[in-house]
């Protein structure tokens, strides 16, 4: 500091102020100061400026898959508000594994980051907890406060579920099938919750009109896929198939091909998440939207807020919305009727 100092012709203090408190130095120096750095190759130094009581600079996020590209756009939601607070972001995939994701927290901690984003993959959030009575802010994303003392950013999975089936409901269909998967156990039960509530509000019993797969990780494209054989085996296939994703929703469109059947003139398909290329399949996919750049900023807002004096934990929730395209279309008439 005291070379930057010397370089610019400023105090050390000055060069202090640029560094941490940036808005109190004229534009004039601040530019001089900078350009003094750059000559003189200054680096600040992370662990120091943590020593003296300043918070870290990196904020950690350990997300559930890192593969699958809705957490791609909530990773950018996050990334855009901390760099805006001059921060950086680092990015670890829990991979639905609770030993994994354990053993990230514990790494974040030990280099004492700002704070973590967590999609947890633990069904208790005990550690969570604890990790915050210890001082390292914690935000659940895509994840209930339910009994747990921490802020939390989550979208209405029940709401999406619900929606999801309507639509294909008020299209006539009778038969549906919901493709989920263990990679978002949480998400999953949560959206057959409405898909129950949709048939139950058309009159419908879930133990007729609906055939639930378990699609296991990690290729979940593939699984769905390979699941259609058994599914469209049945004497009474659906004429519907909703999926707990959108990258499940594209094997299931590779998976009707295979098996000859049309989209939507035979099968309905719906996804989850409107991923970006979920409007650029053929046909263009139908799915739920879920507000995932949303969802990472204000994730990132609640962490950032953490270190601010009075602040009070509570939770965002946010709304998804159907997004109507060509792969879904009225039910086909039954077997043997006339057209």
């Amino acid at each position: 500091m005291r070379q930057v100092a010397e370089a610019a012709g400023v105090s050390t203090a000055t060069v202090s102020n640029v560094l941490n408190s940036p808005a109190i130095v004229a534009p004039e120096t601040r530019r001089r100061v900078e350009e003094a750095m750059t000559r003189v190759g200054f680096v600040r130094n992370g662990a120091a400026r943590q020593l003296r009581g300043i918070p870290s600079s990196v904020v950690g996020a350990v997300l559930l898959d890192l593969a699958n590209p809705f957490y791609g756009e909530v990773s950018r939601g996050v990334e855009d508000r901390v760099t805006e607070a001059g921060c950086m972001l680092m990015l670890c995939s829990n991979d639905a594994q609770a030993a994994k994701e354990a053993r990230h927290l514990q790494v974040l901690e030990e280099h004492g980051v700002r704070g973590i984003l967590v999609a947890p993959a633990a069904a208790r959030l005990d550690a969570l907890a604890s990790l915050a009575k210890r001082g390292t802010p914690v935000v659940l994303l895509d994840h209930p406060q339910e009994d747990i003392d921490l802020c939390a950013v989550t979208v209405d999975n029940v709401l999406g579920g619900r929606l999801a089936a309507q639509h294909v409901i008020e299209l006539g269909h009778r038969r549906l099938a919901f493709l989920h998967s263990s990679l978002g156990a949480r998400q999953s039960v949560q959206r057959r919750e409405g898909i129950h509530q949709a048939l139950h509000g058309a009159g419908l019993d879930p133990a007729t009109a609906l055939v639930e797969v378990d699609i296991p990780p990690p290729d979940v494209a593939g699984g769905a896929d390979a699941a259609l054989d058994a599914v469209f085996a049945d004497p009474r296939p659906p004429t519907a198939v909703l999926c707990f994703n959108d990258i499940a929703a594209l094997g299931v469109l590779r998976g009707l091909r295979r098996l000859g059947l049309a989209v939507p003139g035979e099968v309905s398909v719906v996804g989850y998440d409107d991923v970006q290329f979920a409007a650029e399949l053929a046909p263009a996919l139908t799915t739920i939207r879920q507000p995932k750049y949303e969802l990472g900023r204000a994730a990132a807002d609640l962490l950032l807020d953490e270190t601010r004096p009075g602040h009070r934990h509570h939770e965002v929730l946010l709304r998804p919305v159907l997004v109507v395209r060509g792969s879904t279309a009225a039910a086909p008439p039954p077997s043997g009727s006339a057209s």
